[in-house]
Order: C-alpha cells, then structure tokens, then sequence
C-alpha cells in the first residue's frame, strides 16, 4: 500500500475527476472562478496539484468537462430514443429519462453556468455541445413535421430541469425537490402535447 493513501481514501482515476469536478463547482459557484484556484480544489480533494493536473490542465477545462459529460448525456438518450418502437409513450419516457438524470452535481453545474453567464458565451464550442444534442432529441421526439409550437414544447419539458432550478433560487426548496418539481413541469408540457392538436 502506498504511504499515507488507505483504502477508505483510494479512488479510481475516474472517481478522482468526477470528485474534482464536485468540488470546483461547490468553489465556482461559492466564491467565483476568479477566486478559485486549482490549489484549493487539489487541497480539498486531497491530492497534489500535480495530479490534479492530470486530470484537468485548467479551470476552463474543468468547466468544458460538464458541457461534455451532458452533451454526451443528451447524445445517448437519443442513440436510445432512435432504438425504442415508435409509441404513444416514447416522449413522455424520454422526458423522464432527462430529468430522472440529474442528480444534485447537475444541479451545480446548471447552477454554475446560470451564474457565469459570460464565461459560458466565451466556451461556446462546449455549451454548443449540449445544445445541439438537446435540440437534435427535441427535433426527433417532436417528429419530421413537427410545427414550431410542438418543437417548443418539447424542449421546454426538456429543460423543466432548468427553468426548476433558476425558479427555485431564494427558496427553501432541497436539491431533490427541485429535481421533482421539474419531472411534474416535464409531465405538464407532455400533457399539453398529448392533449392538443399542436
């Protein structure tokens, strides 16, 4: 065993990068990423800033390596989407498949990017990333037809999780309340959809 690492401490490789991308975004989102350094964030994930470094060269890859991870989320679910029979239900489990995904890291990294509005405009290549996949799914699951009406309904279930979590700003509402207002917002706009002649 190496000395001073126990087992309790040891991680994967991956486990170690998702842990630094938890704990920059507890930091950006607290103190600002000006303020952060990737000291701080190798001093609370109890590493060296040298193997941080192996990991992230960069706080502005920290932050293009959430843009990636959902971009590659939304990719996926409409590899899946693709596969599924066409039913009456594939939207509504798709929607659900989006939102029942985000966990409370999501949450601070929507959070995060609500709060630096600028730095995200400056890494356009990485939120473009999650944009193109969310509209790409929004497009197939509303249908080759599908008017503007029905289109924005459809990327406005998939994004309840967002409209959830700027709307809850102020409130005393936990992570996971936010997350289960945002699957009924999600359920709503599916409604609608099935409901109406858009």
């Amino acid at each position: 065993m190496i000395e001073g690492v126990t087992e309790r401490t040891r991680r994967t490789g991956s486990e170690t990068k998702a842990q630094a991308q938890r704990i920059a975004f507890e930091l950006f989102t607290a103190q600002g990423i000006k303020a952060t350094s990737l000291r701080q964030i190798a001093e609370r994930l109890g590493i060296s800033k040298a193997s941080l470094y192996y990991h992230f060269a960069s706080k502005d890859e920290i932050v293009r390596s959430l843009f990636s991870v959902r971009g590659d989320e939304a990719a996926e679910l409409l590899d899946w989407a693709r596969t599924e029979k066409p039913a009456p239900d594939l939207l509504e489990r798709a929607v659900l498949r989006w939102v029942d995904s985000t966990s409370v890291d999501k949450l601070r990294g929507i959070r995060f990017v609500n709060a630096n509005p600028a730095m995200v405009r400056g890494m356009d290549a990485g939120s473009a990333e999650i944009r193109d996949g969310l509209e790409r799914l929004a497009q197939f699951l509303a249908g080759d037809d599908a008017d503007p009406t029905r289109l924005l309904l459809v990327r406005m279930a998939l994004l309840s999780i967002n409209s959830a979590v700027m709307a809850a700003e102020g409130t005393s509402l936990s992570d996971v309340e936010i997350v289960a207002v945002a699957r009924e917002a999600a359920l709503a706009f599916v409604g609608v959809l099935r409901g109406s002649s858009v």
